[in-house]
């Protein structure tokens, strides 16, 4: 079997500009690079409010901001025939680890349809990431069967 990879994108500018693809299928596995909270034009889906310093000065966002990171997602899992239910595990790089955590956990229950969802998950707290109006970004790995989304 070769290592051919099916790739993915989403068409916001940023691909281009760091040179990278949103997913990869290799075999029975997909990657999620990290999705951050954008609609489809590229535009951030409620952005955090900044300081002067260019820092977020609250994370109530926090819950918008997983909710289209989860839709973005989605999209790209629909495009190699796989769902939510595919994913295998997440990573979630936050800002702020106490909001992500109580928004988090309501999204991701909500998102699986499951309060208990049967994914291997990471909250990892993060000093800054790609937009300063951004305070979460989330990867995923999915694994699906080859024959039956051939």
């Amino acid at each position: 079997m070769s290592n051919t990879k099916k790739i993915a994108n989403l068409g916001v500018a940023w691909e281009q500009a760091f040179g990278y693809a949103q997913a990869v299928q290799v075999r029975d596995t997909i990657y999620i690079s990290g999705q951050l909270s954008h609609d489809g034009d590229g535009n951030l889906v409620a952005p955090a409010v900044l300081d002067d310093k260019g820092r977020p000065i609250d994370f109530t966002p926090m819950e918008q901001q997983i909710r289209q990171t989860y839709v973005n997602a989605k999209k790209l899992l629909a495009e190699f025939g796989a769902t939510l239910d595919d994913v295998v595990e997440e990573t979630l790089f936050v800002l702020d680890v106490p909001s992500a955590f109580a928004a988090g956990s309501k999204v991701r229950k909500e998102m699986y349809g499951t309060d208990r969802p049967p994914v291997a998950s990471n909250l990892i707290g993060v000093s800054a990431l790609a937009f300063p109006q951004q305070i979460v970004e989330i990867s995923f790995r999915a694994v699906i069967d080859v024959k039956a989304a051939s």
